[in-house]
């Protein structure tokens, strides 16, 4: 390849990282960022002397390596590779190749899960997606949808009707034992149990194709009422497509960590080394614009867990007695008529045997919790609180 044409593909690189760039967030640069003080921007402080505004020096700031890209004309650009070139200490370090890499490496980093390349063909996420449903002390109903299937919304289905006969005051539906999935259309029938019957749910665009499929609700939903929704980092896809669709049409609360960013088609080309390159090639929008891709869903309530922790918790709720004993405490041992009958003390009982253990180096395990869980209760609760004391002071007047 000639230098003339390496040079210009490397540019194109460049400008078209700083035209992505001007969609994407930057995590690192974007994430609680403080307006530049006077100066700091490259513009020229203003100090104020009386009536008259006199500028000053701009003062020297080091530009992030987006901020320059951003920043630099073509002729900045082309400016500073001849100078790198001709005067950097190590001329193997800009190459034919060493450009390139660079150019695709500042590409890839800006289109962050847009475009990735794996060693070999992604495989399917594997992890264990068996529905689960449960109704909690107080009344709420817990729904895991696990893997997005056919069979997982009929059962689903039977879940809401059975809570119908009795409906439950809150419901949670549990999104993080849900795979990455780009079953759209699935995630759509979901989201459909519980959104107003002609809402446009969402839509994906494919502007290769100039393309645009527009997906909507079609029934009346089987459920009314308090929802909340539970994502980890791993809720990808699909899944995060039903939250961000539940958040925005039923101001759904939302609880967890920011989901994966993966709200979009994706295509696999392979590469002539084996590699293959994942790329969106079409884009999950929501009516009013809510960004989901390439950012994620940030939830309302963000609780920290670390991620083989919410893996931990999810297996022993599957596995056990279901997740009531992973939000509640076990009842302590009480002094009742049998003890007195029987000439016990339950209550004794229970501290001498901690105290036995404890002495031998045995020390009572600190029960698995919940806490995504365990802070949807305590925001279903709290909305409880709200509603009965508006409701008092509406019958007072």
């Amino acid at each position: 390849m000639k230098k003339s044409a390496l040079l210009a593909a490397v540019l194109a690189l460049v400008f078209a990282g700083a035209q992505a760039q001007q969609k994407l967030p930057d995590p690192v640069n974007d994430a609680g960022a403080k307006p530049a003080a006077p100066g700091e921007s490259g513009e020229p402080a203003v100090e104020k002397s009386g009536d008259a505004a006199a500028p000053a020096e701009p003062v020297a700031r080091q530009l992030s390596s987006h901020e320059a890209a951003d920043a630099l004309s073509e002729d900045e650009l082309k400016q500073i590779l001849e100078i790198l070139r001709g005067n950097y200490v190590n001329p193997d370090a800009l190459n034919e190749v060493s450009l390139a890499r660079a150019g695709m490496q500042g590409l890839l980093d800006r289109l962050g899960a847009g475009a990735r390349i794996f060693s070999a063909a992604k495989k399917a996420d594997d992890r264990v997606g068996l529905f689960r449903s449960e109704l909690l002390e107080g009344a709420v109903g817990y729904l895991r949808l696990g893997a997005l299937t056919a069979e997982n919304i009929a059962a689903l289905d039977a879940a809401l009707e059975g809570f119908a006969a009795k409906p439950p005051t809150a419901l949670v539906l549990d999104l993080r034992a849900t795979p990455h999935s780009t079953d759209f259309e699935l995630a759509a029938e979901c989201s459909r149990r519980f959104s107003p019957k002609g809402r446009v749910l969402f839509s994906i665009k494919k502007p290769k194709a100039n393309d645009e499929e527009i997906l909507t609700s079609r029934e009346n939903p089987r459920w009314r009422g308090l929802l909340t929704l539970l994502v980890d980092g791993n809720t990808a896809g699909a899944g995060e497509v039903i939250a961000a669709v539940l958040h925005t049409h039923l101001r759904a609360y939302v609880i967890g960590q920011q989901t994966k960013g993966e709200a979009a088609q994706f295509e696999e080309v392979p590469l002539a080394g084996g590699r293959v390159l994942r790329v969106a090639v079409g884009e999950v929008t929501l009516p009013d614009a809510t960004p989901v891709f390439p950012g994620g869903l940030t939830p309302d309530l963000t609780v920290n867990v670390p991620q083989e922790k919410t893996d931990e918790v999810l297996q022993l709720a599957m596995n056990g007695a279901g997740v009531a004993p992973l939000v509640f405490d076990k009842a302590r041992a009480r002094m009742n008529e049998a003890a007195l009958v029987a000439g016990t003390n339950p209550e004794l009982d229970e501290v001498q045997e901690i105290q036995k253990r404890r002495a031998v180096g045995e020390a009572p395990a600190k029960p698995v919790r919940d806490e995504v869980l365990q802070r949807a209760l305590d925001y279903i609760a709290s909305v409880r609180v709200y509603e009965s004391r508006e409701n008092a002071a509406g019958g007072v007047r």
